[in-house]
């Protein structure tokens, strides 16, 4: 396509899941917040914190992902966020708590993508880092 920044699989696959994750940032600083509040287990503090607090994560994974000097500790990070917010498309799949109204994900159709995110993750930014 002569965009060098897409040049390999790894890097192409670093600015999608960037790009997902703005998207999936974004939906915690909109209207979607309160539904995403409503989606935090009941032993995390502070909900709503936590919410804004994870929407800046997200932000500031997709950023590090893209910076070669960032991008090792992105990944290892994201890797280990995919897996602490899982209990959150849980709680949200088995109470039936979507966005905008709209069904949630079946956790039998979340889980394996959160596992793909994972693996994404670690393929493009961990082991491609060396």
């Amino acid at each position: 396509m002569g965009v060098s920044e897409l040049e390999s699989w790894s890097a192409a696959t670093r600015y999608a899941l960037a790009t997902m994750l703005v998207f999936t940032a974004s939906a915690h600083f909109t209207r979607f917040k309160e539904d995403l509040v409503r989606m935090v287990p009941k032993w995390v503090p502070r909900p709503r914190l936590m919410v804004h607090f994870t929407g800046v994560c997200e932000l500031a994974g997709a950023v590090g992902l893209l910076l070669p000097s960032l991008r090792f500790a992105a990944g290892a990070t994201l890797v280990t966020f995919f897996v602490l917010v899982f209990p959150a498309n849980v709680k949200a799949a088995r109470e039936g708590v979507g966005l905008g109204g709209k069904s949630p994900t079946p956790l039998w159709l979340r889980a394996p993508m959160q596992a793909v995110f994972v693996a994404l993750t670690w393929w493009s930014a961990i082991s491609t880092s060396g």
